[in-house]
This record gives C-alpha cells, structure tokens and sequence, in this order.
C-alpha cells in the first residue's frame, strides 16, 4: 500500500507524552524544535550535545552527526561510524530516534557498532549481511529492553504466556519488570500506535532494587548490563528476542485496560515453545 505523501508523519507528530517517547523527551523536544527549523540547526544541535557529553563509538572514536551525503562513497554505514565516530543522519524521524538512542543507551549502541564493525571487518560488506549482522540490526532498529526481577515473567514472555504476563501479573508492572523502547525504526512506527506493532524483546534479569531506583539509574545499569552482553554473546542469533505487541503493555493504551483486549489472537499469538534461557 502507498503512503500518503501528504499524511506522512514528522517532527511535528511526535507526542512525548506518550510512554514510549517520555522517557527521551527531554532532549527529545529540544530537537524536535531544531529539525522542525531545519536540517542544519537539528545537526547543530546533535552535535552540540555529543561535544558536551564526549561519547564514543563503537572504536573510541568521538560521537558526531554529519549529513548523509558527507558518507563517502561506496562506505559501509556501520565501518563508516566505527572508523570515524561520524554518524550519517538524514533529516527524517528515522535517523532522528537512532541519533537519540545514541544519548539515551550510548553504550549499548557502541557495543552494537564495535560488533558490527567487526563482522565487516571478518566477512566484508556482501549482498547480504549474515547471522549475526542481521542480528545486530534486527536489535538496533526493533528492539525493547525488557527488564525483570521476577524470572517467571521472562518465563511467560517467553512461552507466549499472555494471560499471565498482562492480565493476571498486571500488578507486578513497574514494581517486577518493565520496558524501554530501544529501536529506532519501532519509535518510528509508534508515531502512529496500531495494534499490532510488535518489538523484538531483550529479557534483561535485573535485581530487586532495581525498582527502587530513579529512571536514570535504571537506565544506566541496562545500559552496561545489555551492552556487555552484547560484547561478550558468542551465539547472537534472533532466537534471543521475545516478541511483544508494545500496545498490550499495561499502563500504555487506554484499551488494553479491558482484558478483552488480549483475546485478539491476530496479534497476542501463541508461539514457539522453548526452554528459558537464564
């Protein structure tokens, strides 16, 4: 089906109340403004920012955003940034999320460029990108982070256990486990919420205390505990993620108050049965 040139969404579109942009908002909003400006003043901003805050890429090298039609050439996007620490941005809502998981999860995303970067490295840039390579990005761009203390609820996610995790669990939500919305193409989609947007689930077991801390030091430690595993992970094959419909999480659509809601079976599927993975 064609978009609607004329009702695509932009800038313009992004509702930071909504919880899976609220936690971003606060940057967020600041270059919300600036590419509603222009390309220029929202590249102006980005890298305002990474000056303030030195971060790095994936090989030690500064964080900075350059436009797309600085990428040299016939260079890989991945090398490219590994290489240089310069991130190609377009001026759409697409490279706008990536550019902003690189403040809200910098580790994670260099951790995903120095795997990226070496895989390049190993098997060159082909017609197509391999296991892990797809692995990578599959995370990069759909992935949610969902972090648990209670190891049956990774358990029901897992085995497509719906009824436990979103109807009768729903109280441990926000005390037990919760979810960041990490990938960038999956913000995309939420610009405009349908039932059926579906992430790609990374069960992060933290411990009990974790709830008891502020969003930034939550964030923080998913930061180093996913980005580690990422390094360290021989194994990175999709098999690794849960799928979760993002509306059906409790407290983020007014509908799925309603336990009716998760009787749609075109969306809350049953699936593959496996061991969980501890």
């Amino acid at each position: 089906m064609q978009i609607d040139e004329a009702r695509r969404p932009g800038f313009a579109d992004i509702d930071w109340s909504r919880p899976w942009f609220a936690p971003f908002a606060q940057r967020g909003a600041r270059w919300q403004n600036a590419a509603l400006t222009n390309y220029a003043a929202l590249l102006a901003g980005m890298n305002a920012d990474a000056a303030a805050l030195g971060q790095t890429t994936g090989r030690g090298q500064r964080l900075a955003f350059i436009a797309q039609d600085d990428l040299p050439p016939g260079a890989a996007y991945e090398a490219h940034i590994g290489a240089t620490g310069c991130v190609p941005t377009r001026h759409n809502l697409h490279d706008f999320f990536n550019a902003s998981m690189w403040f809200a999860f910098p580790r994670i995303k260099a951790a995903l460029n120095a795997r990226q970067s070496a895989a390049i490295d190993v098997l060159g840039v082909g017609p197509t990108r391999g296991g892990v390579r797809d692995m990578l990005t599959l995370f990069d761009e759909n992935a949610l982070l969902f972090a648990c203390a209670d190891p049956s609820l990774g358990d029901a996610l897992r085995g497509f256990d719906w009824r436990t995790l979103l109807v009768e669990r729903r109280d441990a939500w926000g005390v037990a486990c919760e979810v960041r919305c990490f990938g960038h193409a999956l913000l995309e989609k939420l610009i405009v919420p349908f039932k059926a947007c579906t992430g790609h689930a990374w069960i992060v077991h933290v411990p009990p205390e974790y709830f008891d801390w502020d969003a930034d030091a939550r964030d923080a430690w998913l930061d180093a505990s996913v980005s580690a595993a990422l390094l360290t992970t021989d194994a990175l094959t999709s098999r690794l993620f849960a799928p979760l419909p993002v509306l059906g999480i409790p407290g983020w659509w007014p509908d799925n108050e309603s336990a009716a809601f998760y009787d749609d079976v075109t969306v809350f599927r049953s699936g593959r049965r496996v061991r969980p993975i501890r």
